[in-house]
């Protein structure tokens, strides 16, 4: 499998994902954006394409390479099991995503991590761009953790293909702010994590930012205790990111890249100020 043909595959995965959801967007809307589009926008993409750039000089295909490597000498916890391809694959794809579930949490529990986990909750507005907002460094760490998942669980490498496209999907649809029938919402979120469901996650009062963590599957949510099914206001009306972060200057791109070393870094961790 050729790195080149895995890359033309997320990028095409992303790209129609993407397009489809912002249709989406501008035909059925959930609320009113309040701020400005293009700068949004612009910074969101921006952060996203410097973390890949930064990921790819550092690390390359490394996430890939691993599950390869993993699989070509029999290392790790899937490897030394005999399971069939299917259960095997399913049994990795589960294991994936609660570990990127307890990740996220800990993104939120740990301050030196929320630093820099705080540029995706800055944002104003909720849509589909919300889903590419995470600070570069963010992206790296993420990197790092996945590939030592990866080499420790024994992923195959076809099994973290299909859950990176799962996820590239996911996380574009559970940010998009697209309206769904409450019915439909109600049936989805048994399943997959709806935007409604996400949207919680967004809110700016802190209990409601500490739940609802998942990104593919919401059954670690409701198994673990930190699922909260609606927020205390209205979707269309709750405010959205944080209290400390709502200047311009601050929301900027230059803003959003320099606001982890700032020492006057506020934000809180499960709802507590950093000391």
């Amino acid at each position: 499998m050729e790195h080149f043909n895995l890359d033309y595959l997320r990028l095409s995965i992303f790209l129609g994902a993407f397009g489809l959801l912002a249709i989406a967007e501008a035909l059925r809307p959930r609320r009113k954006m309040e701020s400005g589009r293009i700068g949004r926008w612009f910074s969101n993409i921006s952060l996203t394409f410097i973390g890949v750039v930064l990921v790819r000089l550092v690390l390359g295909t490394a996430a890939f390479g691993a599950a390869q490597f993993a699989a070509d000498r029999g290392w790790g916890f899937l490897n030394d099991v005999n399971l069939s391809w299917p259960v095997e694959s399913a049994i990795g794809f589960l294991l994936l995503d609660l570990m990127i579930y307890l990740e996220h949490v800990l993104s939120h529990a740990l301050p030196f991590l929320w630093r820099f986990h705080l540029v995706h909750h800055s944002d104003l507005e909720f849509d589909v761009t919300t889903a590419l907002r995470f600070h570069p460094i963010e992206t790296l760490i993420l990197m790092f953790y996945k590939i030592g998942l990866v080499a420790a669980l024994g992923i195959d490498p076809w099994t973290l293909v299909i859950y990176e496209g799962a996820y590239i999907v996911s996380t574009q649809f559970n940010h998009a702010n697209v309206k769904l029938a409450p019915s439909v919402d109600v049936k989805l979120r048994r399943f997959i994590i709806t935007p409604d469901f996400h949207r919680v996650h967004h809110s700016m009062e802190a209990e409601e930012t500490n739940s609802n963590f998942g990104f593919c599957l919401p059954w670690w949510d409701m198994l673990l205790g930190t699922y909260r099914a609606q927020p205390a206001m209205p979707h269309n009306v709750m405010q959205i990111g944080l209290a400390e972060y709502r200047e311009p200057e601050e929301l900027s791109l230059p803003g959003l890249l320099l606001v982890p070393f700032n020492p006057r870094m506020g934000g809180y961790s499960f709802g507590k100020s950093e000391e």
